[in-house]
């Protein structure tokens, strides 16, 4: 409204030109699920957000610890009887591997992140799964939602639960993410003994609703990460025998660390492929394909995957496309797909496409949350076009958008042209936006042939 002037004078009234700004959205903040060694009241399905490894330890506490049994022999030397260990008896790996999840996802480039405990590590009791109330998992993704911040959703211990488990976990991930619709589930699948066998088993598991708002990676990894264990609390068995602890001198417990040092742990490679994620969108783009990028603090894949082998994991008749992770001589162990489990969709194969629309969809979203209650009229529409057009610009020319010139990228439609009978009325302002997101080269084709020769 206009300003009433009622004393002589020179007065200042600034007008803006420029239409609102929208800011771009977080595209690479996950939330990792999981058994954590600390889970008390303030953290129990309570989000909590991460900046480092350190933070976490802080927080939640250390690894779970393996546990371990050692055989001891007695010997000879100079008629002085020496005790020695003879071999690791047993070493049963913990199922909780939450730390040394986040431990990968920084290494391989992630950045903040949220830990959501679903409670203390249960005791290793020779158990081979975890088996969660399904009420407890859906109580602890439901609390996913009241930090908007979140973008990716990631479950280490997801391989280690109970079928039931494994299927409800993702499951309700899925519907999670299609129902906020920013956010995407980074999903590990079982085993990594047999491609086709494995292959078969996840995507038998898989539900097959919201399938675009996930995406399989396979096998696990061998990294370079040691187990950290106890020595004081292993067991040193002579024959059928436990030794007392005073009889466990500091020569055996050198000894039994010297062979403990060998073991090396085995991560599904969600944790890495988040951690990927969050550097591949802060080198380029949410809208750059996290592919054909080496893994960091990892060895090999536990299974070597060749090309017959990927034919039947990247493309196939359910659309449950699953990425491989493969090694590579001279490069190295990389990411080498870049499919969401909708394969068999033109619209939303890929996961950049995807995540892009995911980022755009939101931060449009927010910013035109300023223009509730705005009068309905061609003012507003006005401003709302040039806002998102503004946005839209600068993501193609960041290189997101496909097309020569903007008009081929992208197009936005504020009320004329889109508006129905009777929205003025109901206070429904309709606004259509068009989008050319830019596609991965998933297949580059050489053709060669013979030129004839001139004299």
């Amino acid at each position: 409204m206009p300003q009433t002037y009622n004393t002589p004078g020179v007065y200042i009234e600034e007008t803006s030109k420029m239409p609102p700004t929208i800011p771009q959205v977080a595209t690479a903040v996950p939330v990792f699920m999981g058994y954590t060694e600390k889970s008390d009241s303030t953290v129990l399905n309570v989000p909590t957000k991460i900046k480092s490894l350190a933070d976490y330890e802080a927080i939640f506490g250390g690894p779970q610890l393996p546990k371990i049994e050692l055989s001891v022999s007695t010997k000879k030397v100079k008629e002085v009887e020496i005790k020695y260990i003879e071999s690791v008896k047993k070493f049963e790996t913990p199922l909780c591997q939450m730390y040394y999840a986040i431990q990968m996802y920084f290494a391989n480039g992630g950045g903040p992140c949220y830990i959501n405990s679903i409670g203390a590590y249960p005791e290793l009791n020779n158990e081979v799964i975890l088996s969660i109330p399904d009420d407890a998992i859906t109580k602890a993704i439901d609390a996913f939602e009241e930090e908007d911040e979140i973008t990716l959703l990631v479950f280490p211990d997801a391989t280690s639960y109970s079928e039931t488990n494994y299927k409800e976990v993702y499951k309700r991930a899925l519907t999670h993410c299609g129902d906020l619709k920013d956010r995407f589930t980074i999903i590990d699948t079982y085993g990594s003994t047999n491609a086709e066998t494995d292959s078969g088993n996840f995507r038998a598991a898989i539900s097959s609703e919201n399938l675009m708002y996930g995406a399989a990676y396979y096998p696990h990894l061998t990294t370079s990460i040691k187990y950290q264990y106890d020595i004081s609390a292993a067991t040193f068995c002579e024959g059928e025998e436990t030794l007392a602890k005073d009889n466990v001198t500091s020569g055996l417990q050198k000894e039994a660390e010297a062979l403990l040092n060998n073991y090396l742990v085995t991560l599904p490679p969600s944790s890495a492929l988040a951690g990927v994620y969050a550097r591949v969108d802060r080198d380029s783009g949410v809208w750059k394909a996290p592919a054909s990028v080496g893994l960091n603090m990892v060895i090999k894949p536990a299974l070597k995957i060749s090309n017959d082998t990927q034919d039947g994991l990247n493309v196939h008749e359910t659309g449950k496309s699953i990425n491989a992770i493969r090694s590579f001589a001279g490069r190295g162990t990389l990411v080498w797909g870049a499919r969401t489990l909708d394969g068999n969709s033109n619209e939303w194969r890929y996961i950049p496409v995807r995540r892009l629309f995911n980022m755009l969809e939101e931060s449009i979203q927010k910013a035109c949350l300023q223009f509730l209650f705005e009068a309905n009229n061609a003012n507003t529409w006005v401003r709302v076009r040039g806002m998102i057009e503004n946005f839209l610009n600068t993501q193609w020319r960041n290189g997101a958008l496909a097309g020569a010139k903007p008009e081929e990228a992208f197009y936005v439609r504020v009320g004329d042209g889109v508006i129905q009978n009777g929205d003025i009325e109901k206070g429904i302002m309709r606004v259509e936006i068009g989008i050319a997101a830019v596609r991965p080269a998933e297949f580059i084709i050489l053709n060669f042939t013979h030129k004839m020769q001139h004299a």
